[in-house]
């Protein structure tokens, strides 16, 4: 057993002060293109630190745990981009939602997804994991992934790929329910289901001490503060570059869940390429469900009480694209082995879904 960890790397402490300075600076000189640039650096490494804080208080309180808190923290960081970009944009961004959270399924379902099972088959020929866990995230997965985003397209109370305010309070609702009754099940009644069948205490450093844990929750919750209002800042910024070059305005949201799901996807990747599948597993599905079972319920409750639209439906190109993921990731998931070769098909589909973004 390696001895516990008793400091924060130094960057960790520094960065949320020096991004409450350049949010500051920046709402003193608003029209500076300097530090504009300037805040959107602060705003990617207030997004490490976040997601490093919260893997240290992960890491206290243990699996399954830790990965909820990441998916937790994550998903706030979510939210804070999609409601900042959605209430200083308009009626004009009213799917900027639908567009985020559909981003965040592929990139997790296909591309983290993906990455890990090939690095993981690279090196380990071979990976296990508790088929048991993965199989019941991912039907929470679908389920919510069809209500929130493919049956708007199939109500006629509204007229469009909108719900009407009780269809949205319902689908607001039954998603937070819905993801209740998974973490219950994750991190109480089958815990059991989400543990590696072989304890991997020999590649993990001893937990952090009481103290440190306590310091990294409060500085989590200045970096997540932080970034709520440097997204805020940077929220037209990013619109404009999109709409400059030429791109599609589903980009946006790729642009964000991206940001939002590169650290976690990062760690997801280090831990398969330890041989640590089940822990990448956690992270990924965990990430997405939250995405969904958190930003669903608390967009809506925005947007009802602001009276905006919310346009949820995707159109028919990304409903095959969800089937397709899903049917595979339903293959993948059910033998708890995986090879090279499934991370292969993940990647494809992946690459598919970013193409097709930029040339519908």
């Amino acid at each position: 057993m390696t001895a516990p960890t008793t400091v924060l790397p130094r960057w960790t402490l520094a960065v949320p002060f020096i991004a409450w300075i350049v949010l500051g600076a920046a709402y003193a000189m608003p029209d500076n293109v300097l530090l504009l640039v300037l805040v959107g650096v602060a705003l990617c490494a207030a997004v490490f630190a976040a997601v490093h804080h919260a893997e240290v208080v992960a890491h206290r309180i243990g699996e399954p745990f830790g990965t909820l808190v990441l998916a937790v923290a994550v998903t706030v960081i979510e939210v804070a981009l999609i409601v900042s970009v959605m209430l200083t944009s308009g009626p004009e961004k009213a799917g900027l939602a639908r567009d985020t959270v559909f981003a965040a399924v592929m990139i997790v379902c296909n591309g983290i997804v993906g990455i890990c099972v090939t690095v993981g088959g690279i090196r380990h020929l071979e990976q296990d994991f508790q088929s048991r866990g993965a199989a019941a995230a991912l039907a929470v997965l679908a389920s919510l992934s069809v209500l929130t985003l493919v049956m708007p397209n199939y109500t006629i109370t509204s007229v469009g790929p909108i719900l009407s305010p009780s269809q949205l309070a319902f689908a607001g609702v039954s998603s937070l329910v819905l993801y209740g009754v998974f973490v219950f099940v994750q991190t109480v009644r089958h815990r059991d289901y989400f543990l590696a069948d072989v304890p991997d205490e020999d590649v993990h450093a001893a937990p952090p001490g009481a103290s440190l844990a306590l310091l990294a929750s409060v500085l989590l919750l200045v970096c997540l503060v932080a970034v709520v209002l440097l997204a805020k800042v940077l929220s037209p910024v990013v619109e404009v570059a999109v709409q400059k070059a030429g791109a599609p305005p589903a980009v946006v949201g790729i642009v964000i869940a991206s940001l939002v799901l590169l650290p976690e996807g990062l760690a997801a990747v280090r831990a398969a390429r330890a041989d640590r599948l089940q822990n990448s597993l956690n992270l990924a599905l965990g990430s997405a469900l939250a995405s969904i079972g958190l930003t669903i319920p608390t967009v809506a409750g925005v947007f009802l009480a602001t009276g905006q639209p919310l346009v949820l439906g995707i159109n028919g190109k990304e409903t095959v694209l969800l089937a397709l993921t899903l049917v595979v990731a339903t293959l993948t998931l059910s033998t708890g082995r995986t090879t090279i070769l499934q991370g292969a098909v993940h990647l494809s589909l992946f690459a598919a879904y970013l193409f097709l973004s930029f040339a519908p």
